[in-house]
């Protein structure tokens, strides 16, 4: 294979017509706006006569459309708006169940090096599971419970939330394997809604529309709510309605859950709106290859989510002599030279290797540890 059959290849694994450009797009999104809730100094608030306040729209926002985003990753890999079935969907299971293994020692591998943030990776791998009995339900299923969840489940988590096992150190230890700062129970709506997403096939014009549309109307109701009740963040403590009827970041409340979840649907819509071709036309829109680096990132969003993290630890470790001392290091003002740094090795990796290396690594292990046999047809569903 020459150098430019090579280039070309990896081109069209990144452009080509089954890799769906926008899902990259919002993937790439929600890393860095982790990246920027990790490392800048975010509020609770956005204002929006107030540009100051602006970058407040990562806090929490940014790992809710990443649990979405999960659901749609799900969904295309196993088969988006025509899911496998039977035999296939059997092997299709097994390997997501894998793959979350991986993710959930991955996770723990990270939260050993000290950065003082709170891995998503654990409580990722546990959704993948979750989701596993629901992957053959149609859309109207998944979004009928994730709807029920995301009205029921918060009342719910409050309590638990209240249980005395939290503070003590079993339960500190617990709250880490599982990835109780982003509850499953609460946070398997995100999830549910993405599957549906892409169940209802998120490529389609008509269900992008409906995706900005309708996650619009939820983050308006969300966050209108909230603004319109006059509740601040010390009335959560004062009761159970308090703690229940919030939109703040983190509080997995019943108007966080509406707002932000409706946030991130709209968001993909917009992502996937925003790279579909325009006119009759096909390939991808201008805003497609002008936000490529973008692209690259959500391409592979292990890697990207990994590499910061791994990067932080050892620049931290270098410099400050901890990797555990946050306010040391937002101190460095590293958001955007880690973010500059991620988009450029992301984007010369994707058209330079091609796929990133754990994807690729926890692509090749759950494959060759779970092979399709001898009678399985051999197709790569879209991501």
């Amino acid at each position: 294979m020459t150098p430019s059959t090579g280039l070309s290849r990896r081109w069209d694994q990144l452009n080509g017509p089954r890799r769906v450009a926008g899902v990259d797009l919002a993937r790439g999104v929600a890393v860095i706006g982790m990246l920027a809730a990790h490392l800048l100094w975010l509020g609770d608030s956005v204002e929006l006569g107030d540009p100051a306040t602006w970058a407040n729209i990562a806090a929490g926002r940014s790992s809710i459309l990443f649990a979405t985003l999960a659901g749609v990753s799900l969904g295309l890999l196993t088969g988006g708006a025509r899911p496998v079935t039977g035999r296939r969907l059997g092997i299709a299971r097994r390997r997501i169940a894998l793959r979350a293994a991986i993710l959930w020692v991955l996770g723990m591998l990270l939260i050993a090096t000290g950065v003082p943030v709170y891995v998503i990776l654990p409580a990722y791998a546990l959704l993948f599971l979750l989701a596993l009995p629901v992957l053959a339900l149609p859309a109207g299923a998944l979004f009928g419970a994730a709807g029920a969840i995301a009205v029921v489940m918060p009342f719910v988590q409050v309590l638990l939330d209240d249980l005395p096992l939290w503070s003590t150190p079993p339960g500190e230890a617990l709250a880490l394997v599982i990835g109780w700062q982003y509850p499953f129970p609460v946070w398997i709506a995100f999830v549910l809604t993405g599957l549906g997403l892409a169940r209802l096939d998120v490529s389609r014009r008509t269900v992008q529309l409906g995706a900005v549309l309708v996650g619009g109307v939820l983050a308006t109701v969300g966050y209108g709510l909230n603004a319109v009740s006059g509740l601040v963040p010390a009335d959560e403590g004062a009761s159970y309605l308090g703690a229940v009827w919030t939109a703040r970041p983190h509080s997995s409340g019943l108007l966080e859950v509406i707002g932000s979840g409706g946030l991130a649907v709209a968001t993909i819509g917009a992502c996937v709106l925003a790279c579909a071709p325009w006119g009759r036309a096909g390939g991808m829109s201008p805003i497609g290859w002008g936000v490529l680096p973008i692209r690259a990132v959500g391409a592979m969003p292990l890697s990207a989510y990994t590499a910061q993290l791994v990067a932080w630890a050892i620049i931290a470790a270098v410099v400050l002599g901890d990797p555990g001392d946050l306010q040391g290091f937002r101190d460095l003002d590293p958001f955007w030279p880690l973010t500059i740094a991620l988009v450029i090795a992301a984007t010369a990796w994707a058209l330079l290797l091609g796929r990133g290396p754990l994807e690729a690594a926890t692509d090749t292990v759950t494959r060759v540890l779970i092979p399709d046999g001898p009678a399985a047809e051999s197709t790569r569903p879209p991501r």
